[in-house]
């Protein structure tokens, strides 16, 4: 296994093994296969270019370009830190996140670039744009020395209660953490062949690129078509590992396009994002027989994933479940979890609460960090403004249980939902839905249909029958994975004695047999 140097940053994991193998495959897109050292001379010409650019923060907005890639890896040279965005998320959202990590420039590809424009009745664009292409047209030149400034490597945002994203500071050290562990764990070397299916404002793409990359392996980009069927995609391009969030099988499922037996030559794959049913394993376990088959999960404050549950080789030995689910296993050796009752007391059911090199030292606005942490006794606690202590459990706000000496994921205490692998506040759809003309009231619910994953449905109050243009509205507010699929206009919301909404009754009301 390769091994990074102490004090190394999100960068070395890439940087050491271009050094170490420089004819190796870095990259395998359907266009083009780059070396690690044209890969890193590509870097080179980007950082270089970038770095006459005085900002310590950098936006990145790309749409699975070669560009994107380049990008994420130049900013990261140069000892800056890059903030994701999503080209499909709405202009006023990636306008709100680039504003609360303080990002003096965005770097974008050519297709990503024109989402950034304001829309019609928006105020301008605030932050200076800067084409990837343009950038990769400058001389070759060698960028100076990384600033090694006490910064995060990166910051993703969550969806918040407020309507408001959260900011994730991830430093480097709990990359490198999570780095060490899961390039062991998963057995990733210089002949891994891995897959590249999460977005870089999912975490997960960190395990996919800087995992693959710290051990000399290759990172495997696909067409957008060939996610639709995973089992060419993997055959085709000749995959040792899969990584992805559990919902792909369905989906492929449902266009038929899972061949038994299809990849024999499948070593490891690892679902993550989402509750991977037995159900769906079983299916996946048809099409790659000789693969290791594990369910990971992890919050992004917790640095992409924590725990991880490995099926034994016979289905005849998996485990069986109170809620169908593959467990979650265990925490991760290095780190440290705790499960707490309401009243805050360990229990075999309760609240996951972890801590360790992985957890993050706080969120961008330390007000979202009240509530978060536990102090080392196990009380609730507001850490002071800056970064929180390291010996402070981080609250992960899910329910797990333990079955038979392993944890399972029963779901989220309060009310995030997963939909696609990405994470979801309802209250944050909720309120986009009040900001909407003609919309009262709103609430959202979270629909399990068997087999095709979670669904968003919201109950409104207001002017009824505008379906079509409230999509839209809505659309402008919140990523596309957020809107809902249906909605239900109601003359009232039921109301229990409290005079607070009564979602069970909501939910009874508006959600039909066999979805629920």
């Amino acid at each position: 296994m390769t091994r990074i140097p102490d004090g190394r940053a999100l960068y070395d994991w890439f940087g050491t093994s271009a050094a170490r193998t420089p004819d190796a495959i870095a990259l395998d897109t359907v266009a083009q296969r780059l070396t690690y050292a044209e890969l890193a001379a590509l870097v080179e010409r980007v950082a270089a270019g970038l770095a006459r650019q005085e900002t310590a923060t950098v936006g990145l907005c790309t749409s699975g370009t070669l560009g994107g890639y380049i990008g994420y890896l130049a900013v990261l040279r140069l000892g800056r830190t890059v903030v994701p965005l999503n080209p499909r998320s709405p202009t006023a959202r990636n306008r709100s996140v680039l504003e609360r990590a303080r990002a003096g420039l965005v770097l974008a590809d050519g297709p990503s670039a024109d989402s950034l424009r304001a829309a019609d009745g928006e105020e301008p664009w605030p932050t200076p744009v800067l084409l990837l292409e343009e950038l990769l047209q400058g001389p070759q030149a060698t960028a100076p020395a990384p600033d090694r400034a006490d910064r995060p490597a990166y910051i993703l945002f969550t969806s918040g209660s407020t309507g408001e994203p959260k900011g994730v500071p991830i430093t480097d050290a709990n990359v490198a953490a999570f780095l060490d562990c899961a390039i062991e764990r998963y057995e990733l070397g210089p002949d891994s062949r891995v897959s590249q299916t999460f977005s870089f404002t999912f975490d997960p793409s960190v395990l996919d690129l800087f995992a693959t990359w710290g051990a000399g392996g290759t990172v495997v980009v696909p067409e957008k078509r060939e996610l639709l069927i995973p089992v060419t995609y993997a055959r085709r391009r000749a995959l040792t590992h899969w990584f992805s969030v559990p919902s792909v099988i369905t989906l492929a499922q449902r266009y038929g396009a899972l061949t038994p037996a299809g990849l024999p030559d499948l070593r490891w794959s690892v679902f993550m994002g989402e509750q991977l049913t037995l159900d769906q394993a079983r299916v996946w376990a048809a099409v790659a027989p000789r693969s290791a088959i594990a369910n990971a999960f992890g919050p992004t404050e917790l640095t992409v994933l924590c725990a991880d549950y490995r099926l034994p080789a016979d289905p005849r030995d998996w485990p069986d479940t109170s809620n169908g689910t593959v467990p979650i296993g265990e925490v991760f050796p290095h780190l440290e979890a705790v499960l707490l009752d309401g009243d805050g007391r360990p229990a075999d059911d309760g609240e996951l609460c972890v801590r360790g090199a992985q957890r993050f030292g706080g969120y961008l606005v330390a007000e979202h960090d009240t509530g978060r942490f536990l102090s080392p006794a196990g009380a609730p606690e507001k850490p002071a403004a800056g970064r929180v202590p390291a010996g402070h459990w981080y609250r992960a706000g899910d329910r797990v249980s333990r079955e038979r000496g392993v944890l399972v994921h029963q779901g989220r205490l309060d009310r995030q939902v997963k939909v696609r692998g990405q994470r979801i506040e309802l209250g944050e759809v909720e309120a986009a839905l009040r900001r909407c003309p003609g919309v009262r009231e709103a609430v959202v619910l979270d629909v399990p249909r068997s087999g095709e994953g979670i669904h968003l449905r919201a109950v409104l109050t207001g002017d009824a029958g505008r379906d079509g243009d409230l999509r839209a509205e809505v659309a402008r507010l919140v990523p596309d994975y957020a809107v809902p699929e249906s909605f239900v206009w109601l003359p009232q919301l039921p109301l229990n004695l409290s005079g607070k909404v009564d979602h069970q009754a909501l939910r009874h009301a508006v959600v039909g047999e066999g979805e629920d």
